[in-house]
């Protein structure tokens, strides 16, 4: 370790800031001056062996644990899984949840101010890949004299991350845990992320990025991006089954003239939507889905199965039966043909995509089994179809 990081780590649930220089992208853009957020909970050992690195979803951030409070205006995302004893034990590891590049809640992203005169990036912010946020992410961690990775974990954009943190730097990685993904962007994927985009994008308030001095946010087209990726995030068995075809209470949808009620599922999506733009950048949006639909593990690797085979760091993979954004068979192709696969474990749920967020005891068992390194995974998965 180049320095003791204990003594730079903020409180355990309170945002830490590290400053790491420029980052160059993977398509040859400079970012300088780059910052990331992040957060801790748990203490580093004395040989700095204890670090698991947790990665976040799309619109997350790096508040895993921890309640609503002015500073954090929801709960974390995997409360219940952080704490002392739980399975990610923080009386034995050191937890780490870093905010991506890219996005709005710490880190450098469009809503961030550009070095150079202080307003806002908005279009002057680049495209980036998965890597660039896993660039970023590794300059920082070692800017905390933290080298060496116990585990990462992380599902949908954070399993993308997980991954390529296997692929990119074996080296660094003890073990890695991808839920939710696959090797690369669908076309399914890249068309209904890439849809979102141009919803936000065709909102008269987008001013082709540059937005944040105007006083006004292309909410609206935010708000469109939200209703259709959140159908993808959820099951359609478990929408049918909260709302099925309802009326939303005092409205009727089937009047005389269309548009003068909704249906309860119509308002539940109103709702989402409303709740995003409270609280996340459609800049930022923008960004990280593109991010998304330019994740491919295989480019410059001779392809994805020569990628996935190369691989060397312990892996387990995890999918959602019910899951459409990223189908289970895209786990199943992972798990199927990564050089060192610990197994497939599968999350049985109506839910769909959010599984790995909502079904706490299926997930709690899975991310204790894999810490521990127990479980029927050792053989691999070599003669598994």
């Amino acid at each position: 370790m180049a320095s003791s990081p204990q003594k730079t780590l903020p409180p355990e649930g309170e945002t830490g800031y590290i400053h790491i220089g420029d980052v160059t992208t993977e398509a040859g853009a400079t970012i300088p001056d780059v910052t990331v957020a992040f957060e801790r909970w748990g203490r580093l050992n004395e040989d700095g062996s204890n670090v698991i690195v947790l990665e976040h979803a799309l619109t997350g951030d790096a508040h895993a644990s921890g309640p609503v409070t002015d500073d954090h205006p929801t709960a974390g995302w995997w409360n219940g899984i952080i704490g002392s004893g739980r399975a990610l034990d923080t009386d034995r590891y050191l937890i780490i949840c870093t905010n991506v590049l890219g996005g709005c809640q710490g880190t450098t992203g469009p809503s961030s101010p550009h070095p150079e005169d202080g307003k806002p990036w908005g279009s002057r912010f680049p495209a980036i890949s998965v890597r660039d946020i896993v660039t970023a992410e590794r300059a920082a961690l070692r800017e905390l004299g933290i080298t060496h990775l116990q585990a990462v974990i992380g599902g949908s954009l954070g399993g993308a991350r997980a991954l390529e943190w296997s692929l990119m730097y074996p080296n660094d990685v003890g073990r890695a845990l991808v839920m939710c993904v696959g090797a690369r962007a669908s076309a399914w994927q890249i068309g209904i992320q890439s849809a979102q985009i141009q919803f936000i994008e065709s909102d008269p308030e987008w001013h082709g990025g540059d937005y944040y001095e105007l006083g006004t946010a292309p909410v609206r087209g935010l708000g469109f991006a939200r209703r259709i990726a959140h159908l993808t995030y959820r099951g359609e068995l478990e929408l049918d089954d909260r709302f099925g075809a309802s009326a939303q209470p005092g409205e009727n949808p089937l009047g005389a003239m269309r548009g003068e009620g909704r249906f309860q599922v119509e308002s539940y999506l109103d709702h989402q939507a409303e709740k995003l733009a409270c609280r996340f950048d459609a800049g930022s949006y923008v960004t990280l889905t593109d991010a998304l639909n330019r994740h491919d593990i295989g480019r410059g690797r001779g392809g994805m199965n020569d990628a996935l085979a190369a691989s060397i760091v312990p892996t387990l993979i995890v999918g959602v039966d019910t899951d459409i954004l990223y189908p289970i068979h895209q786990q199943e192709h992972l798990a199927r043909n990564l050089g060192n696969c610990l197994g497939l474990e599968t999350i049985t749920s109506a839910v769909g995509h959010d599984g790995f967020l909502t079904e706490f005891e299926r997930v709690d068992s899975i991310v204790r089994g894999f810490v521990e390194g127990i479980g029927a995974w050792g053989l691999g998965l070599r003669d598994w179809a």
